[in-house]
């Protein structure tokens, strides 16, 4: 990240900038940085100007207690400002949640894309996240970093022999590093229902997209943003997983950010 700038507490934001064009903020999810969703600028560089930023408590950017959602709301904001005032936003899982929420705070938002924002869609999906919310605010609270990564690895479905492979893994100590920002997605996704009557607020152009090779609630509660928000389109991308490939949503953007 060769960027940065200052959001309204004072927290520091790298990012970094690919391409020429109106602006397209790229939002992350959960135990992802700004890296994580860069591939994504490659095919959008095309047209636009493609920023990446870490959120913050992660890689690059600050972080400054107590966290609020409004604070990331801040935080696109001071990067709306920092590259030219007007911003489409794409966000990715929980990020897109995120992006959503700026959009409903009337930050100067042109469009909103999100890819499968995990809103639980499924029976016994409240009960699921309250408790998830419990366990993970508990394991932060006593440093045991590693069980609150284990926590959110089995919220996503990944079964209990990867999770420990993952554990055995070099990669595991980052994810530990990045692990209190599991936080902050969580509160991101407020209650992990879809928040329908906020959405019904967002007054610009949303497209809610899915992979048809995720678990058909992806889709489902993709299908329900859109329904939500006024101007709302659903678009499901054959092949496609949780692990989307940049080649094939970059296109489906590039289209939906060129209106």
């Amino acid at each position: 990240m060769d960027k940065k700038t200052i959001s309204r507490d004072g927290t520091s934001l790298a990012y970094e900038i690919s391409g020429e064009g109106p602006a397209v903020i790229l939002v992350s999810g959960a135990m992802s940085t700004g890296g994580t969703v860069a591939p994504l600028a490659v095919p959008l560089s095309e047209r636009f100007r493609v920023v990446a930023y870490d959120r913050r408590g992660r890689g690059e950017s600050g972080d400054t207690a107590p966290y609020a959602v409004e604070r990331e709301v801040e935080d696109l904001a001071a990067l709306i400002e920092a590259v030219g005032g007007e911003a489409a936003l794409c966000g990715i899982s929980s990020g897109g949640a995120l992006a959503l929420e700026a959009a409903a705070s009337g930050l100067a938002v042109r469009q909103v894309a999100v890819y499968e924002v995990p809103f639980a869609v499924y029976e016994g999906g409240a009960e699921e996240r309250a408790q998830y919310t419990e366990r993970l605010t508990e394991a932060l609270a006593q440093g045991r970093r590693g069980d609150a990564v284990e926590l959110f690895l089995r919220l996503t479905g990944l079964a209990e022999q990867m999770i420990q492979g993952a554990r055995q893994s070099p990669m595991w100590p980052g994810m530990e590093t990045i692990a209190p920002s599991l936080a902050h997605d969580d509160a991101v996704m407020g209650d992990g229902l879809v928040p329908v009557e906020r959405l019904a607020s967002i007054t610009v152009p949303v497209l809610a997209i899915a992979g048809d090779a995720s678990p058909a609630w992806m889709g489902e509660a993709a299908r329900a943003i859109a329904e939500a928000v006024p101007e709302g389109t659903y678009r499901s991308l054959e092949g496609q997983t949780h692990m989307v490939e940049p080649d094939v949503l970059g296109p489906v953007l590039l289209e939906f950010f060129g209106q």
